[in-house]
């Protein structure tokens, strides 16, 4: 027998709706979206919604609870782990906006650049390892990219929620741009001229990462100022591009003297 596909088809969650204890938990705290009410499900008492429920009650966003069945229906999924938040998209943030952050910590600049990274789970991966290593901002392409969802910020760990994202037109266009500003941008890919432990990131930077089967597409590679590879020693010709990301993320922690 063959079953009505629509019978196995979740209905999307409405825009601007998180869903998870730490992405509900993470943009409460960061204020950063204009957040209408949190959403529980009925019957569901544990420290962490409790702790949600006094957050939102602090912050004066309204409180409801729901069946868990219409808390799933709204959420898309069954992995809502209790919470959701009704709340608008994440505040728009230009290129210009990351250098100004950095200029306001006395650090030199450090983006990182995402060419053509699909899934929203390695871009919440890639999001929430740039958080953790200090970077100033995420620049990801308006059309060759996973937007900004829900996904993104569980996938995140609710880092999207503190960590600026730019979303640009043109990737390339926009590199001559920072280009024009100081920064000097190294690319990961297999046919580096170069081991990531080769190269200088102490400076202006931004790091360029493209996605697993494609690499970075030859226009933005162009824009590079040089091009690093991961040594690989194992059968498996390749690494996830989260894990690949973060590598050289902590390589720029490690050469910037932020190790510890």
């Amino acid at each position: 027998m063959i079953k009505n596909k629509k019978q196995n088809t979740r209905p999307k969650p409405a825009a601007g709706l998180l869903y998870g204890i730490n992405p509900v938990m993470e943009a409460l705290k960061a204020g950063r979206r204009q957040i209408r009410e949190l959403i529980l499900a009925s019957g569901r008492r544990d420290r962490r919604v409790d702790e949600l429920e006094t957050l939102a009650r602090e912050k004066k966003v309204p409180v409801k609870r729901v069946e868990a069945d219409m808390l799933e229906e709204l959420c898309g999924t069954s992995h809502h782990q209790g919470a959701a938040l009704d709340a608008g998209s994440l505040p728009g943030v230009a290129p210009e906006d990351v250098l100004l952050l950095a200029e306001k910590r006395g650090e030199e600049p450090f983006l990182v650049l995402l060419d053509s990274i699909e899934d929203p789970r390695n871009l919440g991966a890639i999001v929430r390892s740039a958080h953790c290593a200090g970077a100033h901002g995420v620049v990801v392409p308006k059309d060759r990219s996973a937007q900004l969802t829900a996904l993104v910020s569980k996938a995140s760990a609710g880092a999207l929620e503190h960590m600026p994202v730019a979303v640009v037109t043109n990737l390339a266009k926009t590199m001559e741009e920072l280009k024009a500003k100081g920064l000097w941008f190294a690319g990961l890919d297999a046919d580096g001229e170069s081991s990531l432990f080769g190269g200088d990131f102490t400076g202006p930077l931004g790091i360029v990462v493209g996605s697993e089967g494609k690499g970075i597409r030859p226009l933005v590679k162009k824009g590079c100022d040089f091009i690093v590879s991961i040594p690989l020693k194992g059968v498996v010709d390749s690494l996830n591009a989260s894990v690949a990301a973060s590598l050289v993320m902590y390589e720029v922690v490690r050469q910037r003297g932020d190790a510890g």
